[in-house]
């Protein structure tokens, strides 16, 4: 039986990713920050940080790992200690590596993300487009990224550049967008709503790190949903199969943007440099390297996903806005500014 290290198991992907490797058959390790209330058989879990090398020695000594997915990361939504995001994705990815090199585990899958860019692209983003982050979340993702490549002549790392990851659960900012819909309020849209922004389901993703286990070398492939409709579309689809009585209020693009970045620095908004830079941008990755060379194909649309995780919220919403304790992406941000608007709505 295989046997597998998940490092940020608690956390909303980590959770999904375990459950499908588990259901395949395979033993399954977590080590997160946040405490994990998952009950499996052949499921072990560890609290603590991938940077903690007493724990990590620990782990590492209990168990035999044919493989790990490193999906552990900080996010910046807020203004929060900027050094430990750092070290948590950068120092803790070289820790990561360390010990898969101590150990002899020749496979890491890595979680990386399309926050390495954050400008308007016109056509589908290749994997040969160079790297631009603006904020520190994108340039941590960047250097890990770096990190692995500098450890291929020891271990085969797959880093799956990847969109928001979207299913049941999924919260967050777009917890946010979910209350807005749940309440029947305008739903503000900046610019005309015309542009497209690429997500991924969260069990394609988990089935793409199986797929990725056989590659024996250090790879790069994008990944997102096909057929991606406009922000307008995908909206009008939730907001109409929930029953909502919302309706899309349209704003200015630039007014709007500059209002954002005026907020968040403010540390009125949740909304970043990234995402009030990209929040009426074109974004979709080209996907036919992984389609080609893993035989990866998704399984939902945008609409349909986003649908899912609205679902789950609606019928969770009370548990939900009680949680304590949990990682960002299940819980709903904190709105900031961003409530005033809502009860103009």
């Amino acid at each position: 039986m295989a046997c597998y290290l998940i490092t940020g198991g608690a956390g909303f992907f980590g959770t999904i990713l375990k459950q499908y490797l588990l259901d395949q058959g395979a033993q399954c390790v977590s080590i997160d920050i946040k405490p994990d209330s998952f009950k499996h058989q052949n499921f072990k879990a560890y609290r603590g940080d991938i940077n903690d090398n007493r724990l990590m020695k620990k782990i590492f000594s209990a168990h035999k790992f044919d493989a790990i997915f490193h999906c552990a990361a900080l996010l910046a939504h807020v203004k929060q200690d900027l050094n430990k995001l750092w070290h948590a994705n950068v120092d803790g990815t070289e820790n990561i590596c360390k010990y898969a090199v101590k150990n002899s585990i020749k496979k890491i899958i890595f979680i990386s993300s399309n926050c390495l860019w954050a400008k308007n692209f016109d056509k589908p983003v290749t994997e040969q487009e160079p790297p631009a982050p603006i904020e520190i979340y994108g340039k941590s993702k960047q250097k890990a990224e770096q990190i692995l490549y500098s450890y291929q002549s020891k271990i085969d790392s797959i880093i799956f550049r990847s969109p928001t990851i979207i299913d049941e659960g999924r919260l967050g900012l777009l917890g946010i967008l979910f209350e807005f819909i749940d309440e029947n309020r305008k739903l503000p849209i900046v610019g005309d709503g015309n542009n497209r922004y690429q997500f991924i389901y969260a069990k394609d993703l988990a089935r793409a790190c199986e797929l990725a286990l056989a590659i024996k070398k250090t790879e790069i492939y994008n990944i997102g949903s096909d057929n991606v409709k406009t922000f307008n579309e995908v909206y009008t689809y939730v907001i109409r199969k929930s029953g909502s009585k919302s309706r899309l209020l349209h704003f200015p693009k630039f007014p709007m943007l500059v209002a954002m970045r005026i907020c968040f620095w403010l540390g009125l908004s949740p909304l970043g440099p990234y995402q009030y830079k990209m929040i009426a941008s074109n974004f979709v990755f080209n996907t036919q390297k992984i389609k080609e060379q893993l035989g990866f194909h998704p399984t939902l649309n945008n609409e349909e996903m986003l649908f899912k995780a609205y679902e789950f919220y609606h019928q969770n919403k009370t548990e939900i806005h009680n949680r304590t304790n949990v990682s960002a992406h299940n819980s709903v941000a904190k709105m900031g500014i961003i409530k005033l608007l809502k009860w103009l709505m």
